[in-house]
């Protein structure tokens, strides 16, 4: 995503490291780590998605949500040939 003339990058990446969701940021670049054994065959199930509060200090909690990419039911021209069936979809 372009800001002004900076790059803001996003990446989502698979360990064994973490029990739950958690994420970081360095070099204008957000990534969020998710727990291989939460998102094993996720693409195949009805889990719309999952979520988690990371604590950033004692006061302050980020809210974490990642969730699956849905095919919009009202008329769109982005490209959405890699989202998910939407669910509310009715034929």
């Amino acid at each position: 995503t372009m800001f002004a003339n900076n790059r803001l990058v996003y990446s989502l990446q698979s360990t064994d490291s973490v029990s739950e969701l958690s994420a970081a940021y360095h070099a204008d670049t957000i990534t969020m780590f998710v727990p291989t054994q939460l998102i094993q065959g996720w693409q195949l199930n009805d889990v719309v998605g999952f979520s988690a509060n990371m604590a950033i200090n004692e006061n302050d909690n980020l809210y974490l949500l990642l969730e699956k990419d849905f095919v919009c039911l009202d008329e769109t021209s982005e490209d959405q040939s890699n989202n998910y069936e939407n669910p509310n979809k009715t034929c």
